[in-house]
């Protein structure tokens, strides 16, 4: 039994097999996760370490250094960088692509946990590994002209916090803004001197009058009682009432001596949105969660929660990665939907056949709705790689389909015998499609190698397509011949005749290759002159890393000059605020001081802006992004700012650094770094396209130092930390006890108002009573020093750096950086014993390119391995190896005629052309080897292009409308294969050409004998 014979007495299971493919991954699509991007392990633990107020040098010699030494013990660690300020140090840790992270993490933990009895008392540490996850996928604003911002922070705290934490796949609810509540106790520091008495005496009186605690246990009447002492405050009342000392002249009670009142804690934040004081919900989800479906269940939720909700709030989202996903999501399946249509459309024109083109609309969702099993199986999502992958197949998938249907139309023509037709179309063309699907689907063999940022994204779109294409083959080997069986008839066979204009279009084309196979020789110089463009259009090309993507929003970074006041900060960005709300296309915004997006604490001076912009019609966001800049910096001097869409910052700050440039400067003289790295920064700044330009110096705000002369504080009867624990209580107050207020606790802060202790000299009058109880200035005893803020204090593998950064705007990233590079080469610029390396973004380009261009590499080796082993013929394998690189030539031409830049996404269309160039030059010869053996060399070369041509014609036409919609980037998720469809439909356009005319040509250039094989 051949075969055919085996296709025709299984053909009821093979179709049902087929229906059931096709509805299990339909159910399957509605069970798959949705997400912007593929779940990816970022390879990066970041380490914070806090340590008290000492300094950054000493921080970095006491605390950072032995930590850094530690964790490079670790296996597995690839490189190491910290930045280190007054009493706090940030630690990014990078590892092998690969490496298990939850692992890595707990040996980073274990490795600190190893040296912290070293450390100095008091240290901390907190240890994260670094995933898509830390970023909010879904965030909401609570603001209020009537509530307190103590009342909103509770609302979200205690109400909304626990409500969507039960949503799946959550995996917290963060709260940033508000204020705490707190009861303030203001002691009038005159009475308090006056009744002999010291702030310290208030604060054990306060802690020791609120107490609950288990005294003992008690049977009576055959029960067994917990006993408990219960003086707790039970209302603000009770706290006035302390009794402070008590003797023979009465009481003293708190309320003798100091003001009690509700307050709220003292913090150095500031949150608002949209020009209002908020409260700020970010969602989190859990890794591999379904961002789309978490979206829809907030929403739900909080929909019922209105009900609840008090009169004058009001709940509004600023950003929703849910609506991002579904942009792309619709985009990219419209463009699967508009290249099936075309691709049923070019059946139709070429064939004239219904039921063919019937047969191919059938088929080829079905061969998607099988890949989506697969991609279930694999615990993989819809995203946009995957999506994309699955649009960029469909060109590939209906090539398989139309060569088949073709090649059985022809064939019924021939023979005029719809069994025997058939049949011998599968029989003659099983090899060939073998081949041909082996040829595209190898090339992505090596991105199974491929690590890096680029491998993260695009294993996953090669997996999807290489999938699809694998399906592909076997629901055109057995599913068309199959279905053309039950539905051709002996009409149809009889129809297959070419019409007037095919007749005379083939006799044209033996009439040229004809001249050309006289004169072969010829074709050198026109190849020669289409290197030449080609290799022009590479050098115009410019570079980038990721493809550009409008998200509708972009996060803006500001810093105000270091030591800036909270209060002097929130007044600049309060002209920010008025520029964004005088920027049309801005749908709203929210703002952190002191905090970041991420959820870090920054200093007072520092921190984002998130801006939403309305759906389109609209600027381009960076032409949006442009214009605030530049109001920005007209208007708030001063004042720096770095934008980015949350995307691209988002993977920046999961790769460590966010910016595309990056000048690292090395030298163990930091005095002569932070000399340098301001002039660098400067001449950067000079560069066309060069924005948000930062020098790397990053100082601490202004300190006011105490120091406490130990003889004299001695012969006063006290001691430093006696000095410093009196002016906590002064200065910071302190928090002495607690107050159950269901469902929170409440504070009760100690400390004097902020008229006394608002100066230097103010601070230098502090009356202290001694333990003896006489009483005694702060100056008497310390000297107030106001200190500059220190630098922070950058290393990396243990080296000491500065980093001067900056973005692009206008301008592709390699034509930036070769001006970076001149300007930095420059003579008298970097002096001895200073030495630089370029990062950010721009490393993890030549990163990626690196592996991109071995994955190109080993493609072309493999595609070149399958020729030998399908014809074993060196000639031949090289003619088709010259005419399939000769297709490069139209893709760096199509790109720059288009205005594309080289990124990871056009360079994966680069690798794939290759594949898909070999496919069409395989059936080609497949048909030459199919022609009688009396038939003379070069009549069958011209004789197997004429038979061809409609099939290649077809196929090409066909790819090139499935592939329009992504290449014209209609819609947000489209952006991102952009680059990647204009690199395939580029090759495509010389497809044919090269296959039906440059290869017959050079095939005849190395004649030999012709062998049917």
């Amino acid at each position: 039994m051949n075969v055919v014979e085996w296709m025709q007495s299984h053909r009821r299971s093979i179709l049902f097999l087929i229906a059931i493919l096709a509805l299990g991954g339909l159910a399957a699509s509605f069970r798959l996760p949705v997400a912007l991007f593929p779940h990816v392990d970022f390879p990066r633990v970041e380490v914070k370490l806090e340590a008290g107020d000492r300094p950054a040098e000493r921080m970095a010699i006491e605390v950072t250094r032995p930590v850094e030494e530690a964790i490079r013990s670790v296996p597995g660690v690839r490189s190491i960088r910290s930045t280190t300020s007054r009493g706090s140090a940030d630690i990014s840790i990078n590892f092998d692509w690969g490496e298990d992270m939850v692992a890595a993490m707990l040996q980073v933990e274990s490795a600190i946990n190893q040296v912290l009895p070293r450390l100095p008392r008091g240290t901390s540490f907190t240890v994260r590994r670094m995933d898509p996850t830390v970023f909010p996928v879904l965030a909401y604003s609570l603001t209020s002209d009537t509530h307190s911002l103590v009342e909103l922070r509770d609302l979200a705290l205690y109400q909304l916090r626990p409500l969507l934490s039960t949503v799946k796949g959550v995996a917290k609810v963060g709260v940033q803004g508000g204020a705490e509540e707190e009861y303030e106790v203001m002691i009038d520091p005159a009475k308090l001197d006056a009744l002999g008495l010291s702030i310290d005496d208030v604060a054990r009186a306060l802690s020791a009058a609120n107490v609950i605690k288990a005294v003992g246990r008690l049977e009576d009447h055959y029960k067994l009682y917990l006993v408990i002492s219960d003086t707790r405050f039970q209302s603000l009342k009770e706290i006035k009432e302390t009794i402070i000392r008590a003797g023979k002249n009465g009481l003293v009670r708190l309320d003798d001596i100091a003001t009690v009142r509700r307050g709220t804690a003292p913090q150095w934040i500031r949150v608002t949105a949209d020009g209002h004081d908020a409260v700020l919900l970010l969602i989190y989800q859990q890794p591999r969660g379904n961002t789309v479906e978490i979206a829809k269940e907030v929403k739900k939720k909080l929909a019922e929660f209105r009900k609840h909700l008090p009169l004058g709030i009001k709940i509004a989202k600023w950003y929703d990665q849910s609506e991002l996903i579904l942009s792309a999501a619709g985009s990219v399946r419209d463009a699967v939907l508009i290249g099936l249509l075309f691709a049923a459309l070019v059946l139709w024109l070429f064939l004239r056949n219904l039921k063919m083109t019937f047969i191919a609309a059938v088929l080829v969702p079905s061969v998607l709705a099988a890949t989506i099993i697969l991609l279930y199986v694999l615990h993989m999502s819809f995203n946009i790689m995957t999506l994309g992958g699955l649009a960029a197949a469909v060109g590939l998938i209906i090539d398989d389909m139309i060569v088949m249907e073709e090649h059985i139309v022809r064939r019924l023509g021939e023979l005029a015998n719809q069994q025997l037709g058939i049949a011998t179309a599968v029989r003659e063309l099983s090899r060939p499609l073998a081949g041909s699907s082996a040829s595209t689907t190898i090339i992505f063999a090596p991105l199974a190698f491929l690590s890096g940022v680029t491998g993260a994204f695009f294993k996953a779109l090669s997996l999807t397509m290489a999938a699809s294409l694998l399906i592909s083959f076997f629901v055109a080997w057995l599913g068309v011949p199959i279905l053309a069986n039950h539905l051709l008839t002996q009409k149809d066979a009889e129809k297959e005749r070419p019409g007037r204009w095919a007749s005379r279009f083939y006799e044209r084309y033996e009439s040229f290759m004809k001249s050309i196979m006289a004169r072969s020789w010829l074709i050198i110089p026109v190849l020669l002159i289409l290197v030449g463009i080609g290799w022009i259009a590479y050098h115009r090309l410019g570079s980038g890393f990721m493809p550009k993507m409008d998200e509708g929003g972009f996060v803006l970074d500001y810093r105000a000059p270091s030591g800036t006041s909270l209060t002097e900060t929130d007044r600049l960005l309060r002209q920010v605020e008025m520029i964004l709300q005088e920027t049309p296309d801005v749908e709203t915004y929210s703002r952190r001081t002191g905090l970041s997006l991420g959820g870090h604490i920054t200093e007072a001076n520092e921190g984002d802006f998130f801006v939403r912009l309305k759906p389109p019609p609209r600027r381009d966001i960076e032409a949006v992004m442009e214009d605030i800049r530049g109001r920005i910096e007209r208007r708030v001097p001063g004042l720096e700012i770095e934008m980015a869409q949350l995307m691209e910052d988002l993977i920046g700050d999961l790769t460590a650094v966010p910016q595309p440039i990056e000048i690292k400067l090395f030298s163990d003289n930091g005095t002569l770094l932070r000399k340098l790295a301001p002039k660098v920064a400067e001449e950067i700044r000079k560069i066309p396209g060069v924005v948000d330009v930062r020098d790397g110096i990053v100082l601490a705000g202004d300190a006011l130092v105490i120091h406490v002369d130990r003889d004299r504080a001695a012969l006063e009867g006290v001691d430093p930390e006696w000095v410093t624990r009196m002016l906590s209580y002064y200065l910071g107050g302190a928090v002495t006890t607690q107050i159950q207020k269901t469902p929170k606790m409440v504070g009760v802060r100690v400390w004097i108002p902020s008229h006394l202790r608002d100066t230097a000299s103010k601070v230098e009058a502090l009356r202290l009573r001694a333990p003896d109880g006489h009483l005694f200035p702060l100056r008497r005893i310390a000297r107030v020093e106001v200190l500059t803020g220190q630098p922070q204090i950058m290393h990396e593998d243990l080296k000491r750096m500065v980093a001067v950064t900056g973005r692009i705007s206008g301008r592709d990233m390699g034509s930036v950086i070769r001006d970076v590079k001149r300007v930095l080469n420059r003579p008298g610029l970097i002096p001895k014993g200073v030495y630089y390396e370029l990062g950010g973004l721009y490393r993890q380009q030549q990163i990626a390119f690196a592996g991109l261009l071995a994955v190109f590499v080993s493609a072309v080796l493999l595609v070149f391995l399958l020729l030998l082993f399908l014809y074993e013929s060196f000639r031949m394998a090289i003619a088709v190896m010259a005419t399939i690189l000769l297709s490069l030539a139209g893709v760096f031409v199509g790109l720059w005629i288009t205005h594309t830049e080289i990124n990871i996404s056009s360079m994966m269309g680069l690798t794939m052309i290759v594949g898909i160039v070999t496919e069409t030059a395989i059936f080609y010869l497949s048909e030459y080897r199919l022609l009688p053996r009396h038939v003379p060399y070069k009549t069958a070369l011209i004789l197997a292009g004429r038979n061809r041509l409609r099939a290649v014609a077809m196929t090409t036409v066909a790819a090139i409308l499935a592939l329009m919609p992504l290449a014209l980037g209609i819609g947000q998720g489209a952006a991102m294969l952009k680059p990647l469809a204009i690199a395939i439909i580029s090759g495509l356009c010389l497809q044919l050409p090269l296959v039906l005319v440059v290869l017959p040509a050079l095939l005849a250039l190395i004649k030999r004998e012709y062998q049917t094989g």
